[in-house]
């Protein structure tokens, strides 16, 4: 059962004996990484050491060797960073589409863990603290909350700090970064970070006055007008259309004046995406914006309202998107725009912790807090995370609430980390708690 070995992956509810690989090598997991729900191998950034040499990058996992095969994997190259094949049953050796052969893990599923499995999967769709929730002083949680908040701004402000040493001080280039992850909105969030360390700044600016350059130099540096790395569903329209043909030109020239080498186009994800969330379209009306100039990190740090910040960061694609999602496949024209409730992602994502970063940077504490007013003054987020908690009685008034709602989630509860939670102590120290 593929989804419970997921589960005891993720858990690492492995045997007490060593791990070790079908040939015998010696397997220590130090991180199973990020679950992916989405395309794309199973786990993402995985840490592990195998015959004792350290690898991170991802793992797949399947009940049967074979279905390695049989879904494909084996001539799709995003699943050629794959370092370790976790399976139930190993019934046959497996390789990329690179022709690398993939060292294999099986691993037995205790009975215990199977007979449990449900119990455990459903406390995770509802706390098994929900109780203790519903009776905590409102006060106590309130502070909780607000502690939560704080450390996630804390948490991203590191994050940020790590930016800026990599752009040698420059934070209009670590705004640039931050900006580009938020325009992913999760599914794509690491493939524009993994883009935007592409594209020297510099260079684009010399083009800013002339939109059609400045999109032709961020798809190219995608890797998006490489016909390989197009999904196979519309690569012979593309290579038949003139606009891509004439952008294709295009980077072909800025790639040989600035030496430039794109990005490995594979990485971007199409599947279950809505049309205008597909990277064409987010990377167009990014290109707007930078061609634009109005979001630059001074206009965004001197913005007087949440309302300005909004006609900052507005943003559309350009003409030939109003009438495409992909390249040669006509459709029915409508105005590519970022929505209201996109625009108010990227202020919480990029806007926030870059302001609260530069504040903290800057010892100005005045625009730290304007940072937090910014939060206070956002929609509450609403997601399968925020919907838990609502159902446990947390009541989310604005983005603040959610973004400590989702702390709380990702670094305490999915890590079973109850000591070192508020709402966990009062759980522990109650005398008979449900």
């Amino acid at each position: 059962m593929e989804q419970l070995l997921h589960y005891v992956w993720k858990h690492r509810l492995f045997p007490l004996r060593q791990l070790a690989t079908t040939d015998g090598q010696p397997v220590e997991v130090i991180d199973p990484g990020l679950h992916n729900r989405n395309a794309g191998p199973d786990f993402f950034n995985a840490k592990m050491k195998i015959g004792g040499m350290m690898w991170v990058g991802n793992v797949e996992l399947h009940s049967r060797s074979s279905e390695w095969y049989q879904h494909g994997h084996d001539s799709d190259k995003a699943y050629d960073n794959v370092v370790l094949h976790v399976v139930e049953q190993a019934d046959t050796e497996v390789v990329t589409s690179s022709g690398r052969t993939l060292p294999q893990m099986v691993v037995e599923i205790p009975e215990n863990v199977v007979a449990n499995y449900r119990q455990l999967t459903a406390a995770e769709s509802r706390p098994p603290c929900h109780d203790t929730v519903a009776s905590m002083p409102a006060l106590r949680l309130h502070s909780w909350l607000s502690a939560l908040q704080m450390e996630r701004l804390e948490q991203k402000t590191t994050a940020i700090e790590s930016l800026l040493k990599t752009y040698g001080g420059s934070w209009d280039d670590v705004f640039f970064c931050t900006l580009a992850r938020s325009f992913g909105f999760g599914v794509n969030s690491e493939a524009f970070e993994t883009w935007a360390r592409t594209i020297p700044l510099m260079q684009v600016g010399h083009h800013r006055d002339d939109i059609f350059q400045v999109e032709a130099f961020f798809l190219g540096q995608a890797g998006l007008l490489s016909p390989d790395s197009l999904p196979r569903s519309h690569r012979q329209e593309a290579v038949r259309d003139g606009h891509f043909l004439r952008l294709q030109r295009e980077y072909s020239y800025l790639a040989h004046k600035f030496s430039l080498s794109p990005m490995n186009g594979h990485q971007w994800r199409f599947m279950r995406l809505r049309p205008q969330n597909f990277p064409y379209i987010r990377l167009s009306q990014l290109a707007w914006m930078y061609w634009k100039q109005d979001a630059r990190l001074s206009n965004v740090l001197a913005a007087a309202s949440i309302d300005e910040l909004h006609r900052l960061l507005r943003a559309e694609a350009t003409d030939y998107w109003h009438t495409h999602y992909v390249f040669g496949v006509e459709t029915a024209g409508n105005r590519k725009q970022l929505s209201k409730a996109s625009v108010g992602l990227l202020i919480l994502n990029a806007v926030v912790p870059t302001m609260f970063a530069y504040g903290r940077h800057r010892h100005d504490e005045k625009l730290c807090d304007r940072a937090f007013d910014l939060l206070e003054q956002l929609p509450a987020e609403h997601n399968h995370i925020v919907r838990r908690w609502e159902e446990c009685g947390v009541k989310a008034s604005h983005a603040g609430d959610t973004q400590a709602l989702l702390q709380l989630q990702t670094r305490y509860c999915d890590r079973k980390d109850c000591l070192r939670c508020r709402i966990g102590y009062e759980y522990l120290k109650a005398a008979n708690p449900k």
